[in-house]
């Protein structure tokens, strides 16, 4: 295959500017990058953040001496300078979360010893706020798909409806819902909205409109100034009911009752919202259940000026309540489609084998010869004889067999009378356990026995020694008990 020519464009040369004199120092406004259209937007964008180390501390500063004390008070106002305002320093890296950290408890110390109990109240919910800040970097790095899925996996048979039209009314903040599209258009103003503002934006995106929560962590990534992925996914995950710990699916928070609590004076709405600054305060939170007079007093025309609801409350509750009973039916069925393929039929396949015939043992007739009842304890071991013969027993030594042959003979009868009733009783006992004493193996059944018949080297029966052998010493004992036990034979 031939590859087209490629061209590739002429390096850049750096020419040197033609610059008499010395460059003085001149600040940012001096350069001029900033456009005269520009900066009614920047001043606003100002009011967030102003970027720079020492502003940083600053900030720190002006919220430790100033704002920390009430902030458990005040933390749920809207309207007002009630945050720290650290998260863009915070992740742009322009103050360390250590610093933060150690300032604030010191602050803690000092109001412990003067007995100020709401200053350490205030401080403990700051520095938990700090502490949800590191969880999420906790979550993303053990959750490496956080920004892409839900944590807990039936979410993802949830049925989001992908609105576009609704998405952009969203952003635009036309909902009409008011509390709702002021914090949108702060948002896109300023680059900043309060901690709760985004919980309220962000919960009726999803649970109102059912709008997949990735769109609306992607919008905050791309409007906030202090957008922070991992705390963005921990709170859309939150809100979404995908952390294990995080709020419940089914809770709907409406829109009005949350203005009516976090801004009861209507002040934040009237801000960013002029079309309705002269609603009274009782009807600023829910304008469409106003009357016609009030409407028209106040210059509001619903429909034109300020949009109608989107959606109804109790509409929106019975879509949410139906999407998550649609959940669960998926999810169910996904399970249940997934452990029928994963079943197995059980069923008695024992006809199907074939098994070898089991080998029938045919057991040898008594005989009266005598057997040592040690012998007849034990299981001979298999061995591999080339001539098919089977060891005999080892004669004894001819000294030592005169040497029996030579005592009394009153001694012998009375050993070998007691000896024989010993040793029957035990060889009939030991010759019942022989037919039971079995082994079982892959081939059948397998049947050792005991040898009843032992003969010496001149084919003598070994009862002629009996009698002589029980009067031999212990240790002799033990060599003859070792020497029989070799010469045991495997009948089958």
């Amino acid at each position: 295959m031939q590859m087209e020519p490629v061209s590739f464009l002429p390096l850049w040369r750096l020419v040197p500017a033609a610059v008499t004199g010395t460059v003085e120092r001149c600040t940012i406004e001096g350069l001029g990058l900033e456009n005269e259209l520009e900066k009614s937007s920047n001043a606003l964008l100002g009011r967030g953040c102003s970027p720079g180390w020492s502003n940083a501390d600053r900030a720190l500063t002006e919220f430790v001496e100033q704002n920390l004390f009430d902030y458990s008070k005040r933390r749920f106002k809207v309207g007002a300078s009630s945050t720290s305002l650290l998260s863009p320093y915070l992740h742009f890296g322009e103050i360390s979360v250590r610093k933060v950290f150690r300032c604030v408890r010191m602050k803690q110390i000092l109001w412990r010893r003067e007995w100020k109990s709401q200053g350490e109240e205030s401080v403990t919910l700051f520095l938990k706020a700090i502490g949800l800040r590191e969880y999420s970097r906790y979550l993303c790095f053990n959750y490496l798909f956080t920004h892409e899925r839900s944590i807990l996996s039936n979410m993802k048979y949830f049925p989001w409806n992908a609105d576009a039209n609704h998405f952009k009314v969203w952003r635009q903040g036309r909902t009409g819902y008011p509390l709702v599209d002021a914090g949108m258009r702060e948002l896109w103003a300023t680059g900043w909205i309060h901690n709760r503002i985004r919980v309220i934006v962000s919960s009726f995106a999803v649970k109102f409109l059912l709008l997949p929560w990735k769109w609306g962590m992607k919008y905050f990534w791309d409007t906030l100034l202090d957008a922070d992925l991992e705390c963005d996914i921990l709170g859309w995950q939150y809100i979404s009911g995908s952390l294990p710990d995080g709020q419940e699916l089914e809770q709907l928070d409406c829109p009005q009752i949350q203005g009516s609590k976090f801004d009861p004076e209507g002040e934040y709405v009237r801000q960013w919202l002029p079309e309705l600054a002269r609603m009274p305060i009782e009807w600023i939170h829910h304008p469409w259940d106003a009357p016609l007079t009030v409407l028209k007093a106040a210059g509001v025309e619903l429909g034109l000026n300020y949009p109608k609801p989107i959606i109804d409350i109790d509409t929106a509750r019975e879509n949410l309540r139906e999407a998550i009973f649609k959940m669960w039916e998926m999810e169910a069925a996904a399970k249940s489609a997934t452990s029928d393929q994963m079943n197995e039929d059980v069923f008695d396949n024992s006809d199907s084998i074939k098994t070898s015939a089991i080998l029938k043992v045919i057991p040898k007739e008594k005989s009266s010869c005598l057997t040592y009842s040690s012998n007849d304890q034990r299981v001979p071991s298999f061995q591999n004889f080339n001539n098919g013969l089977l060891p005999r027993k080892r004669p004894l030594p001819v000294d030592e067999e005169k040497l029996h042959m030579d005592k009394p003979n009153k001694q012998n009868k009375e050993a070998g009378t007691s000896g024989r009733e010993d040793l029957c009783s035990t060889a009939e006992s030991s010759a019942s356990k022989r037919q039971k004493s079995t082994i079982s193996t892959s081939t059948g059944i397998i049947s050792f026995t005991v040898p009843q018949y032992c003969s010496s080297s001149n084919g003598r029966p070994f009862q002629d020694h009996e009698s002589s052998s029980l009067n031999l010493t212990w240790h002799e004992k033990i060599d003859l008990e070792q020497t029989s036990n070799k010469n045991g034979v495997l009948r089958q």
